[in-house]
Formats: structure tokens, C-alpha cells, sequence
């Protein structure tokens, strides 16, 4: 009777995992874990244990001394404590832990709408580098490409179709073959001076910096593969991948587990789900990436 009963057991916990695959997910988006690893660290913004996230409206932080932030031990302050919310928000930090949880990734930074996280990705370009873009991308982020980086930023842009990885190849290696290699070109560094980038050479030369993917599109929904795509981009010295995963969700694509180097969503899509909500997050596990995503968030100020 005792191995019937075990046996029944097996089998109707085969039949739930079988019907969903990705039971259990939701204890992962609400028990995250702290991105920046400290022993010491209390949970100081929920000293009441609410089971929902308090609301922080402040816009700024009492300190116990002038320039020193308050709650430097909360985990949603990512070690800085707080002083004002455009730099650090207990309810943005919280927020920001859990889409970090349920992307796998080690960090996350939130912005006051897709665009803006978009926009934030691009501030790690420099003038003269090329990106190339996913033909089918959704319209906002093409307008804004073809629009105002373009002119703007002198940043060069080609849509291919990431079918045909051939074609990425191909464009790929006529901007390395219009740069020699070896000039040195003046990048902002984010400590507030600009210095000569140290190019890895151990990969093969190229102009482009990023690759754009976004998949599945939106709307028409086309699909592109996101390891094979991330293996293309790292054959080339300094190229990103970034996916926009808006159209997936973090519940059915992590495209951090499948190479990729940034993930980028609107929120207010599918994360948010109720049209009531207009974000965006970038999520990274590089942490040179996130430091300088981070002082992008700061010092343009596009938070939610």
C-alpha cells in the first residue's frame, strides 16, 4: 500500500511538471536574492516584514551625517544607501532585485519607459561605431535608431535579417575591414575623463559594438536564434549582444542562459500586463556593464 500511495505520488508530480514546465517560478520573482553578495546586509526597508512592497514616495532621505546615505546595509540599495530618489529608491531597488531574479541575472536596472532603457544601452557607444539591428525591430526602437542616434551620435546602423547569419557575417566584417585596428579612439570611461579603450586582440577586429536582436519581434512575431547570434557576436573584439526579450518575457526566454550580454524590456508590456504601467529594465551579469548602466541611470535621470 505504502509504495502505491509513493508511486501515485511520482506520478501526479510528473503529470504538474509535464503541464508546466516552469512551476515554481513565481516563488523566484518574490524570494530574490541580493545581487552584490554581503553577509551583513538586514533587510532595513521592510522592518515590518510586509509580504507586499512598501511604497516610497520620498524624494529624498534624512542623513544622520552630510554626505553620508542612510540604509547603506539594504539589499535595495545595493550597498549605497540613500539620499536621493533619483539615485536609489527602496521600491525601485525591490523592483529592480526581482526582474534580476526572474531574467537569472545578476543585476538590473529600471527606466522610466523601454525607450529610455534602449536609449541607456546606446550611451555605451562612442561616435563611429556601428550597431547592427534585427531587420524586423519593433518601430519605436528603429525610429529612434534612424532618427536621432544616427544623426545625432554618428552611430551606423544595418538592419539584416539574423536568419541569415551569412549576412551578419558579411557586415560584420566589412566595418572590421574599414578599421585597422589600430587606432586607439577616445571613449568615456564613466569616472568622469575620457581615456583610450584597450582593445582585446585576441578577437577579430570590427566597428560594430552591438548586435540588436529582437526576438520574438514585435508585432510580427519572428523568431531568431539567440545562442547561435550570441556565438557570432563574441568571435568579434568588443561586440555586445543585447536582446529585447519584451515579447517573451523572462517567463518563457532568459536570453542571459543562452549568451546574450544585455536584456532589455519595456515593462510595459507583458511585466506589467495591465496597461496601467509605462517601464523599461536592462539586465546584465557583467558587472563592468552594469556599473556603467547604472551611472547612465543616475546622471540622465530616466527612472520610473
Amino acid at each position: 500500500m505504502e509504495n502505491g500511495n509513493s508511486n501515485n505520488s511520482d506520478n501526479i508530480k510528473e503529470a504538474i511538471e509535464s503541464a508546466d514546465p516552469y512551476r515554481g517560478q513565481g516563488t523566484t520573482y518574490l524570494h530574490t536574492k541580493t545581487p552584490i553578495k554581503n553577509e551583513e546586509r538586514n533587510d532595513a526597508s521592510n522592518p515590518t516584514g510586509a509580504v507586499v512592497v512598501p511604497i516610497s514616495l520620498a524624494t529624498t532621505f534624512k542623513q544622520s551625517t552630510p554626505g553620508e546615505p542612510t540604509a547603506i546595509n539594504d539589499p535595495n540599495s545595493f550597498g549605497v544607501g540613500y539620499e536621493y530618489s533619483r539615485t536609489g529608491n527602496p521600491t525601485r531597488g525591490a523592483f529592480e532585485r526581482a526582474v534580476a531574479a526572474a531574467e537569472k541575472a545578476k543585476y538590473c536596472i529600471a527606466f522610466s519607459s523601454g525607450s529610455a532603457a534602449t536609449s541607456a544601452i546606446i550611451h555605451l557607444l562612442s561616435p563611429g561605431d556601428n550597431v547592427i539591428c534585427v531587420d524586423d525591430v519593433y518601430g519605436g526602437t528603429q525610429r529612434y535608431f534612424r532618427k536621432i542616434v544616427n544623426p545625432c551620435m554618428d552611430i551606423t546602423f544595418d538592419f539584416v535579417d539574423f536568419h541569415d547569419e551569412t549576412a551578419v557575417r558579411s557586415k560584420l566584417d566589412v566595418v572590421g575591414r574599414e578599421n585597422d585596428g589600430n587606432e586607439e579612439r577616445e571613449r568615456y570611461d564613466y569616472h568622469h575623463r575620457s581615456t583610450p579603450s584597450k582593445k582585446r586582440r585576441k578577437n577579430a577586429p570590427t566597428k560594430t559594438k552591438l548586435l540588436w536582436l529582437e526576438t520574438p519581434t514585435n508585432p510580427t512575431l519572428k523568431i531568431s536564434n539567440i545562442q547561435s547570434i550570441a556565438n557570432l557576436a563574441h568571435e568579434y573584439d568588443e561586440c555586445l549582444l543585447a536582446v529585447d526579450n519584451t515579447f517573451c518575457s523572462p517567463y518563457f526566454q532568459t536570453p542571459l542562459e543562452h549568451g546574450a550580454d544585455i536584456v532589455v524590456h519595456s515593462v510595459t508590456k507583458y511585466i506589467g500586463g495591465h496597461s496601467d504601467v509605462v517601464m523599461g529594465v536592462v539586465c546584465t551579469n557583467n558587472e563592468e556593464l552594469y556599473k556603467k548602466l547604472r551611472f547612465v541611470q543616475n546622471g540622465v535621470g530616466a527612472v520610473p
